[in-house]
This record gives structure tokens, sequence and C-alpha cells, in this order.
């Protein structure tokens, strides 16, 4: 469990970081001149750079959604691995996700669905059925951040905890007044709400800081990745009394 979710992590990751790799000998070679593509007629004007950078708040910002779904499945996945847990196992938090998902309670249902729902619980508990199909409700696409993270593995039945110089890298305001993931997360909603252009995304934006902004963001992503491995590996989803010795 622990390899697939840092596999994955490590592939998406070595996108960032192979785009990035590319923008920084575009950016070397801007030193002694407008950059060219070896071949290309044109050499590349300074919009079609900064639309380039903008780039990279979408990647970092489609690797904490990739990190987050895969961590959020991996506890799903755990919770009816070979049907063997029922929900009385599993912890106060992850019965209520279980709860929330089988009677559909986050969902406006008409009388007829909310009765044919509540039915499905009951029979589920009076047969005393293991757990099944069950994925755990992510909530709304486009908003995590590192607060949204916290929230969701409190949610979940558990502390975040990560190394202080970590915590205190991805607290701290990066550009306009927001740390790293919160301005991860504001500039890809600006730019896929188009309230903001690829060019103006990106002024005044150095490879240099994109790295940096890259390196927090990773530095507290790895670690979210070890708190969800401890969770999953350690069964806090189940009562303290049903985890195996």
């Amino acid at each position: 469990m622990s390899s697939n979710l840092a596999n994955g992590f490590q592939e998406r990751l070595a996108e960032v970081e192979a785009y990035l790799e590319f923008l920084s000998t575009m950016e070397s070679q801007a030193q002694q001149g407008p950059p060219r593509i070896e071949g290309a007629e044109h050499p590349i004007t300074a919009q079609q750079q900064r639309i380039l950078y903008a780039s990279v708040y979408l990647q970092l910002y489609n690797l904490v959604e990739a990190t987050m779904s895969r961590c959020i499945e991996a506890v799903s996945e755990a919770a009816k691995e070979n049907a063997q847990w029922k929900p009385g196992d599993l912890s106060d938090s992850m019965r209520r996700e279980w709860v929330r998902v089988t009677a559909r309670t986050h969902i406006d249902l008409v009388p007829e669905n909310r009765l044919e729902s509540a039915l499905r619980l009951c029979e589920h508990l009076v047969a005393s059925l293991p757990i099944g199909a069950f994925d755990i409700e992510k909530g709304g696409g486009g908003n995590w951040d590192d607060s949204e993270i916290e929230a969701f593995s409190r949610r979940l039945g558990f502390q975040l905890v990560v190394s202080q110089p970590v915590y205190s890298a991805i607290k701290q305001p990066f550009r306009d007044d927001l740390g790293p993931l919160a301005l991860v997360k504001q500039l890809r909603n600006r730019l896929a709400h188009g309230s903001i252009s690829f060019a103006q995304c990106a002024e005044d934006v150095t490879v240099g800081r994109l790295v940096e902004l890259k390196e927090r963001t990773v530095n507290y992503l790895r670690e979210v990745v070890d708190c969800f491995t401890r969770y999953i590996n350690s069964f806090e989803y189940l009562l303290p009394e049903r985890r195996p010795a």
C-alpha cells in the first residue's frame, strides 16, 4: 500500500520536474538572446515564455489533486479489503463516512429514494454484511490546499502531522499573502475559469521562484503521503480493539 502511494506520487512529480528542467534550459538560453527551439524559424517570444511558465501552476495543482485522490482511494480500498471488515469494525469517523455513502446523506433525494437508501443501510447492518463497494466522498474538485487537506484528515479521524520546517514553509506567504498551496489553488482556478490570462498569471515570474514553489509544495505533499500511509498501515481506520496485532 505504502509503495503504491509513494510510486504514484513520484510518477506525477517526475512530470513536473521534467517540465521545470525544460523551462530552466529555456531561461538560460534567454540570457544570450531570445531562446529558440532547434530547427524553429522564429524564437520564443516573451509572451510565449510567460504562457509556458504559467502552466507550472496547472501541473502543480494536478499533482496536489492526484495525490489526495490516491490517498483517499487507498483508505477506501483498505476499509473494504477482501471484505473482511464490517461497519462495526470501523472507527467512529470512518463509520460516519460509510453511512454517508451508503445512506447518501449528503445528497438531496426524493422521499422514495431516501427511504430506499435507509432500507439498504438497515439491511446491511441487520445481516451483518462486510463492507463492499465504498468510495469516500471527496467533495468538490479544485479546492485542495493545505487547510483543506488538514480538514479532510480530521474528517477521517486522524491528525495530519508534518515536520516543523515543512509546516512553516507551507504556511508562510509565498505571493499575494498566500501560502504555496493556496496560491497554486487560486491561480489554477483563475486560469480554469478564465479570470486571468496565462501571460498575466506569470508576469515577473522566474524559473527559480517556480522551482521554490514546487519544492515547498512537494515537501508538504510527500509528508502527507507518509501520514496517510501510516494511517492505513496502522489500521487507524478501525476501532482500536479491532486492529490486527
